[in-house]
């Protein structure tokens, strides 16, 4: 299973955090980042997403409202388990749960936040010391880390690339 883990746009400021909404330079940074993705995606001969999944925050569902349109034909789902707070055993067992179901996605988005799009990386990939060679750095707003999972299991991820705003070139 492929499986990308993308950080939320750029946000503004709001009463709550769960309400903050993406900056007219974050929506404009993700839609940039889906085009590049794409194309890194078609590069790589890596199908593109076929589920995309979202905490129920406003600046992740945005995220992943703009990634769903960009990705026609894919699922867009919310999923509580990508909330801040959340455990990364919990999007773990999500994960392992589509893994092993009949027909299982082929490439899954995970868009999410700060400090667990990191940790997922570093879950999967190890943990080992972000900037590493061949490893990647904490993802800003609106990063992404796209990785292949022939188990889902900590310590079991190969990563395929990574990019960054503004100008998501993708690092291996």
């Amino acid at each position: 299973m492929i499986v990308t883990i993308w950080r939320h746009g750029e946000a503004g400021s709001a009463v709550s955090d769960r309400l903050r909404k993406l900056t007219a330079r974050g929506r404009d940074e993700v839609r940039r980042g889906a085009r590049q993705f794409r194309g890194a995606c078609a590069g790589a001969a890596i199908a593109l997403p076929d589920l995309v999944l979202f905490s129920r925050w406003v600046r992740t569902t945005q995220t992943a409202d703009i990634l769903g349109a960009a990705f026609a034909g894919a699922a867009v789902r919310e999923q509580a388990q990508l909330q801040p707070g959340s455990e990364l055993g919990a999007v773990d067992a999500v994960l392992a749960e589509l893994a092993a179901a009949g027909r299982p996605p082929a490439h899954v988005v995970l868009v999410s936040h700060q400090p667990l799009v990191s940790g997922l990386v570093d879950y999967y990939l190890g943990g080992l010391a972000a900037g590493a060679a061949g490893q990647v750095p904490a993802l800003s707003p609106g990063g992404l880390a796209t990785l292949s999972l022939q188990v889902v299991a900590r310590d079991c991820g190969q990563l395929l690339f990574w990019a960054l705003p503004p100008a998501y070139e993708v690092a291996r």
